[in-house]
């Protein structure tokens, strides 16, 4: 059994790596840039060409291709019954099957980009013909780059995406947000990066190991009428959780509209 790799972005690299760590696996990655090729060839010491070989039904391809360059990337590819894993956002499987001249045998999965790093969290759907082993063995790959999570219906897919999906994007205007305020305060760039990153990692980690709900821990941290308590007052008078709210609400919206888009184009 092969993993192929159709694409080797960010995220293919990624999960490659993943895989190379857990070991035992032999993959594939197929790239249209030789320079790209070359690249992957080097670092993850991985087979690589600039188009798949012939597939079998014990083989697993990960299209891992942007999402309007899908169509024409898997044109010429025969499934031959192999197992698809799709990381592309905003393509369905009745889309993705269309690609890929009919096959149902997909499973659909929307990591993030701290998966990177190895710890991502990646939502996960199929449909019911699909086997518990080809479940668990999508399970098995996209835990190589983190925590994993089955959805219930397709369209939870938008919803994890506005949620874990897009959401270090939204950890990282915070903190941009943090780190300017602490210049403005007079701290170094550097401090003020320092300050931050040392806040929401520390953050997390006691949010991790107390268990404790958030709002708790929030509650632990505030005194009525004190320093803490000034910050979150203003927090709610200019609707800061709406505002996030709103902010999730509009990427659900989004990655539905693409879904649309993509799945009425012949």
């Amino acid at each position: 059994m092969t993993i192929y790799f159709l694409g080797g972005g960010n995220m293919a690299t990624a999960i490659a790596q993943g895989l190379i760590k857990q070991g035992n696996h032999n993959i594939h990655i197929a790239n249209r840039s030789v320079e790209k090729r070359e690249k992957l060839a080097r670092t993850l010491s991985v087979t690589v060409s600039e188009t798949l070989p012939a597939l079998t039904k014990n083989d697993v391809l990960i299209l891992a291709v942007k999402p309007q360059d899908m169509k024409a990337a898997c044109a010429p590819i025969q499934t031959n019954g192999a197992l698809i894993l799709s990381v592309a956002a905003g393509l369905s499987i009745d889309t993705l099957s269309r690609y890929l001249g009919g096959t149902r045998r997909i499973i659909r999965t929307m990591p993030n980009t701290p998966s990177q790093i190895g710890l991502g969290i990646s939502g996960l759907f199929a449909e019911a013909n699909i086997t518990e082993s080809d479940k668990q063995q999508a399970e098995q790959i996209m835990q190589a780059v983190g925590q994993t999570v089955w959805l219930q219906t397709e369209n939870d897919i938008h919803a994890i995406t506005g949620i874990s999906g897009s959401g270090p994007a939204y950890i990282f205007y915070l903190m941009n947000a943090l780190s300017a305020a602490a210049e403005q305060q007079g701290f170094t760039p550097d401090a003020a990066k320092q300050l931050t990153l040392a806040t929401f990692k520390g953050a997390v980690m006691l949010a991790e190991q107390s268990g404790e709900p958030f709002s708790t821990l929030q509650q632990q941290v505030t005194s009525k009428g004190g320093t803490t308590y000034a910050a979150l007052q203003s927090f709610e008078q200019n609707r800061l959780a709406e505002t996030i709210r709103q902010g999730v609400e509009a990427c659900v919206q989004r990655s539905q509209a693409l879904a649309d888009e993509y799945s009425q184009n012949p």
